[in-house]
């Protein structure tokens, strides 16, 4: 389970032109299929429906969901797409295999020794970024500094980064179709997937619980509100822990495919000649 903090500092608290979120999503779009349309190799079009599919659960993340009154359901809902759902589409459209096929040389020489830096494996390893997602949202929502997030603009961006970006590094590290060298096996990912969602569900449930005194610090509370936002977080919760693992069976079943042997060489077709019969009819013979 990524990260999918339920609760309403998302439209009120943060200041700023609206338009610029929506800008930025338009414009990572808008580079994928660039990058697409170039690839020499012919790019899937399926990753590309995957990352549209992705960039369109972001707009409707930073932008009407932004503009709902203070709602917490509606809150809860901005945090699902922006923590799991929205992550989980933008990583099964494979952007770095993309930028591969794409990028000049010295670029591609700088992925490479990205992808096998030590500090990137202990942050891709799935427990870790479980930790990051999940820890990190406990922090935020059992902390003040969910209330700080309402009064203060720029943490309540930094806040949603955090979401975004965890959210990514967690189904990257799951099932994620791009390299990633060190990956670990699959019962290894399937146990941090476990303990991830066990983790979210206990605490969208005590949430549930302590609806009078959390997140701590908010001056306006309504309890009932708070209960049904929590009640969003776990289920939708699941229904995305589902869909992620799903995506996690079926890149490990493609992974152990056997690769389709290049075809051999035909033979080239045997050398027919013809020839005249004595009584004008064609002959042919075959060497």
């Amino acid at each position: 389970m990524t990260v999918a903090g339920p609760l309403a500092h998302a439209g009120h608290g943060a200041a700023g032109p609206t338009w610029f979120p929506l800008f930025t999503v338009a414009l990572v779009a808008v580079g994928y299929l660039l990058a697409a349309v170039r690839d020499p190799r012919g790019w899937d079009h399926r990753r590309t429906a995957s990352w549209l599919v992705g960039c369109a659960l972001l707009a409707v993340a930073v932008g009407p969901l932004t503009q709902l009154p203070d709602n917490p359901s509606g809150h809860t809902a901005q945090h699902l797409l922006l923590g799991m759902l929205a992550p989980l589409g933008l990583v099964l459209g494979a952007p770095v295999t993309l930028l591969l096929h794409v990028a000049p040389p010295p670029m591609r020489r700088l992925v490479g020794r990205l992808l096998r830096a030590r500090p990137l494996h202990l942050l891709a390893h799935p427990f870790t970024a479980a930790l990051l997602t999940t820890g990190g949202l406990a922090l935020v929502l059992l902390t003040p500094l969910y209330a700080a997030a309402e009064r203060q603009p720029v943490l309540h961006h930094a806040v949603h980064l955090h979401y975004l970006a965890a959210g990514y590094l967690f189904a990257w590290s799951l099932a994620g179709p791009d390299p990633a060298p060190r990956r670990p096996g699959l019962a290894v990912r399937v146990g941090a997937l476990l303990a991830a969602s066990a983790g979210h569900a206990v605490l969208a449930k005590y949430l549930y619980a302590q609806a009078e005194n959390l997140p701590p610090g908010l001056a306006d509370r309504d309890p009932e509100a708070f209960r049904s936002a929590a009640q969003l977080m776990y289920y939708g919760g699941d229904l995305a822990e589902l869909l992620l693992a799903a995506a996690l069976f079926a890149t490990w079943y493609h992974s152990r495919r056997p690769r389709p042997s290049p075809p051999s060489s035909p033979s080239p077709p045997p050398l027919i000649k013809k020839f005249a019969s004595p009584e004008g009819n064609s002959l042919t013979q075959t060497s």
